[in-house]
């Protein structure tokens, strides 16, 4: 019950913060909405006598703590002279509202179920799902109209001054436009994964693969408008046995027919799990594309999302610069990814291989995760491998170090995401040189992390340090994590 009291208070703050933004004025009110429903149900809670909470609701109220100062912070940015600049070189801000938002429905779920009053049917209506996307979707569209108008009389104002400030103009300008523009195109997440058509695709000529593995070649396309990756298999299933100088058979025929029908089949339930992970920080797959389907050797093609800058290690090892308001955006969409993937619907679930040559790197240094996708799909589409990807060692917590038949957690997960946002923090690459043998002494014995560069700001030091505990029990959630790296970045883009 700790908790209670600070909640009331930055419920109260938000509420005041609200009647001043200067943007966005439809979200900022909805999520207003939400926390004064939510302060109902913590009231109603305060009531109570002393030892009759549950673990559930005190553990909920002392996350619903953290995401109130995430919602205060986001909603502050909107009232500061400086917003429309962190609106310019963020661009996220549909993202940011959307991530607050899913934080308060967690915390209504777990507090509604916990609280019986009689005016529960009430305050469920306001955060029914269907109802709530669609009133999200409605804010949206009035806020981002409100906003393009903001940035249009901005952009005038800026020109009055062309002559004192041409050159801080020009940048703006190419700013505003990039945010503009993304506003007025359409959304990869509204399009429907599915089989896609060859002539739907177009390729980059001339066709050269840009990335090359041993089971496949990754070329740059394009498909509806996205910019997209196409990834091909060197050596498809074999559908069509025969022996030298034979033809093609009815029996090979009836084997395309067969493989064709059992891809479809793995492609239909498994979009069904990949919808439920749509989020701006996963990376978007756009279906697969049935090539030369009525030949002897048909072959399937990934359609996926193309990020510019390519792997998170890769940017790691270029020369670009990356100020520590950078690096910080960039650990929080990666955890915003981690989180959509943690909390999907019914059934939570884990990557099992995170590093960061999973995640992927955008336009504007967004970061998105991916390395899960289609996994069966592509499974049935190329031939059985012995090789089989291994967990490695850097990224393996002191729990699966120590035991290797531990089962494999949303905690040992947490440990893994550690190491990467180290990785972001150093721009090193772990344990660099050392033997397993070392890392497992090390790390599952001595329970040593590697250190953080000394500038490294605290906050943001002391939230990697947590997801690298020693004990599992003390690493924080996906969501819990994003809260604090939000509040950690708007403290770096204030100073």
């Amino acid at each position: 019950m700790d908790f209670v009291d600070p909640i009331l208070s930055l419920a109260s703050e938000i509420y005041k913060l609200v009647d001043n933004v200067k943007a966005n004025k439809k979200r900022c009110r909805r999520v207003s909405k939400r926390v004064r429903a939510l302060e109902d149900l913590v009231k109603s809670i305060k009531q109570r006598d002393k030892g009759q909470t549950s673990a559930d609701v005190e553990k909920a109220l002392k996350e619903l703590c953290i995401t109130l100062t995430s919602a205060q912070e986001l909603i502050r940015k909107y009232t500061v002279a400086s917003w429309i600049d962190r609106v310019v070189h963020s661009g996220s801000h549909g993202d940011e509202f959307n991530s607050v938002n899913e934080r308060l429905n967690d915390a209504f779920q777990i507090l509604f179920g916990a609280q019986q009053v009689e005016q529960g049917n009430i305050l469920y209506q306001v955060f029914e799902l269907s109802s709530r996307e669609k009133q999200d979707e409605v804010d949206g569209r009035e806020d981002d109209t409100e906003l393009k108008k903001l940035l249009e009389d901005y952009m005038k104002d800026q020109k009055e001054n062309i002559d004192k400030m041409l050159k801080e103009f020009e940048q703006v300008k190419i700013n505003v436009e990039k945010v503009v523009e993304m506003l007025n195109k359409p959304s990869a997440t509204d399009e429907v994964i599915r089989m896609i058509k060859p002539e739907e695709i177009k390729y980059e000529y001339p066709k050269k693969p840009f990335m090359k593995t041993s089971t496949s070649e990754v070329y740059r396309g394009e498909y509806h408008g996205f910019k997209v990756a196409i990834k091909r298999y060197t050596e498809p299933l074999n559908t069509s046995p025969r022996t030298d100088n034979t033809t093609v058979t009815d029996s090979s025929c009836s084997n395309v027919s067969a493989l064709q029908s059992e891809v479809r089949s793995v492609f239909d339930k498994e979009v069904e799990t990949m919808r439920r992970f749509e989020s701006p920080n996963i990376l978007r797959m756009f279906g697969i594309c049935d090539q030369d389907k009525d030949g002897p050797e048909p072959q399937f093609l990934i359609i996926m999302e193309y990020c510019e800058k390519g792997s998170l290690r890769q940017v790691l090892d270029s020369p670009c610069k990356l100020s520590w308001t950078k690096k910080a955006r960039m650990c929080l969409d990666a955890a915003q990814g981690l989180y959509r993937l943690h909390q999907t619907e019914k059934k939570s679930k884990v990557h099992g291989c995170i590093n960061s040559s999973k995640f992927l790197v955008a336009e504007g240094y967004m970061v998105k995760l991916g390395g899960f996708e289609l996994t069966k799909t592509e499974t049935s589409l190329k031939k059985a491998s012995k090789d089989k990807e291994i967990r490695s060692v850097c990224y393996s917590s002191p729990e699966t170090l120590d035991n290797i038949n531990h089962l494999y957690s949303k905690e040992c997960e947490m440990y893994s995401f550690g190491i990467v946002l180290w990785e972001v923090a150093t721009r090193k690459r772990p344990f660099d040189g050392w033997l397993s043998k070392d890392i497992y002494q090390k790390v599952c014995k001595d329970k040593f992390v590697e250190p953080l560069p000394d500038d490294c700001p605290e906050p943001l030091g002391n939230l990697i340090d947590a997801c690298r505990a020693y004990d599992s029990f003390q690493r924080p959630s996906a969501g819990v994590l994003v809260d604090k790296l939000r509040c950690v970045v708007a403290q770096l883009e204030d100073q």
